[in-house]
């Protein structure tokens, strides 16, 4: 394949592409590429992959493809980039140029607030031609299905030990947790991290958590109008939609902020569920305020809306100001640009991102801290064991990323943390790097509300230096149990 250089006419008789490369390869093709990259190097990006992979895994989606702009590698923030109106109309007119079609058949979505689009290119010279502009931080496709090619998604109930979709309920174990006042169980994991210890001196009160997931329960007062039961008072949830339901990436009429997964309900009820009188588990950060997004369907963030949802959700809160921390049990396997920008945006905003190190299903097992957990702009947390800061749970995914862990798996049982379930009056277990996500969350806002005056750095800092293994990381498991006492002494 030749191309012309940065410094010549974009011209297409400067493009000529061999007939080898003008057969897409097949789905399955750009998946063994993927997964041989990321058995051998650990990580995969499109940035790495042949014109021809990226292209041919747009051909697979719907030939969306996802660009991201700017003047340099940081440059995708819109409010501090004062040519990026300039810039995209230069790269649609490559576009059209090469496409030979109406901006209206191009372009589906410009973000409002990241130097990003999502077009319509079915030419692998258009790929070409945008790739040699020095504009291009990326361009990768925007609707390549990768888990879908694994035979099928895993959703396995909220009961087990892993942290896909289900809507159970499952009757606690009496050892699983205590009851204290009004009427609350305290998860046993709690007792592991000093947590009931801390509420007497902070209880998260004024510290908003922002929650990227699938979001919450219609059913589930307890996260809803009954919010403030119990020792709960004075505290505000809100919930939105950012998911479109839709096969059709042009479609942008999303379907609420109710939860249709329960994930994102448990994720919500381990970080803030009150503390209540009606005999359920009660949330670490029981009188922090919320606001969770359903961002997408399950906990793979596989596909245009799903990736695009997750994007959308962060750069709401981080122009949410009364959002001090996000917490995200979502993730894919390899980095996604629209994402990277948005969790960039909202950590340039100021917010404490925590994301989860990783839960494995059938086909996950050989990757390590998944994205967006890999990201330097987030805190990687992970699951481990009763007891220990060094073994992970069964299904808990390990490496140099993690920051903290969270003992989620008993020894003799192999029960995970109870929560407040789905519909009203009912409880369940969670268990994977999920929940000690949402776990770490509020420990960090029990630490904030304690010193409203801390920077995020200041909280980070305190969350390590009441950890396991501070001041050295574990290599595997980062600075281990953060102990919530010490954290808010």
């Amino acid at each position: 394949m030749a191309s012309c250089s940065k410094e010549e006419s974009l011209n297409e008789s400067n493009i000529v592409i061999s007939e080898a490369q003008r057969t897409p390869m097949s789905a399955m093709e750009v998946k063994h590429k993927i997964d041989e990259s990321l058995q051998t190097k650990g990580s995969f990006n499109w940035k790495d992959a042949s014109t021809h992979m990226l292209w041919s895994a747009s051909v697979h989606g719907q030939n969306i493809i996802t660009i991201g702009f700017g003047n340099n590698s940081n440059d995708f923030d819109r409010s501090k980039s004062t040519n990026n109106a300039a810039v995209q109309k230069q790269l649609l007119t490559i576009i059209q140029q090469y496409e030979g079609q109406a901006l209206s058949e191009i372009l589906i979505n410009a973000d409002p607030y990241l130097n990003l689009m999502d077009v319509v290119i079915k030419n692998q010279e258009t790929l070409i031609a945008l790739r040699q502009s020095k504009f291009i931080r990326y361009i990768e496709p925007g609707d390549f299905k990768y888990f879908a090619l694994s035979g099928s998604i895993e959703k396995s109930d909220s009961s087990g030990t892993s942290s896909g979709c289900g809507f159970d309920a499952t009757t606690l174990n009496v050892s699983d947790y205590t009851t204290v006042t009004p009427n609350a169980k305290a998860p046993w994991t709690f007792y592991q991290h000093n947590i009931p210890s801390a509420w007497n001196y902070s209880t998260g009160a004024g510290v908003t958590i922002g929650i990227v997931d699938t979001g919450t329960s219609p059913n589930q007062t307890l996260l809803g109008s009954n919010f403030n039961d119990g020792l709960s008072s004075g505290r505000t949830i809100q919930k939105f939609g950012v998911y479109v339901d839709s096969i059709w990436p042009w479609s942008t009429g999303t379907d609420g902020p109710n939860d249709q997964c329960g994930h994102g309900t448990s994720m919500a009820s381990v970080a803030a569920a009150p503390r209540n009188d009606n005999g359920l588990p009660v949330g670490v950060a029981y009188n922090a305020n919320l606001v969770t997004y359903r961002a997408a369907s399950n906990v793979v963030l596989d596909g245009y809306h799903e990736q695009n949802g997750v994007k959308n959700a962060f750069t709401a809160l981080g122009n949410n100001n009364n959002v001090k921390i996000i917490s995200m049990s979502m993730g894919h396997i390899f980095s996604v640009g629209k994402i990277s920008d948005g969790v960039k945006y909202a950590y340039n905003k100021g917010k404490l991102i925590f994301c989860a190190g990783g839960t494995s299903t059938s086909f996950t097992t050989f990757v390590g801290v998944i994205f967006p957990a890999s990201m330097a702009e987030t805190v990687a947390v992970t699951g481990v064991k009763e007891g220990t800061s060094n073994q992970a749970c069964d299904v808990c995914h390990t490496g140099s990323k993690i920051e903290f862990t969270v003992a989620m798996q008993r020894n003799a049982s192999g029960n995970t943390v109870p929560v407040t379930s789905y519909y009203d009056n009912q409880s369940d277990y969670v268990g994977g790097s999920s929940v000690a996500t949402a776990t770490t969350a509020g420990i960090a806002a029990l630490v904030w509300a304690k010193n409203p005056t801390w920077t995020r750095t200041q909280v980070l800092n305190k969350l390590r230096q009441s950890a396991t293994y501070y001041p050295a990381k574990n290599s595997e498991y980062g600075y281990g149990n953060i102990n919530a006492l010490l954290a808010v002494q």
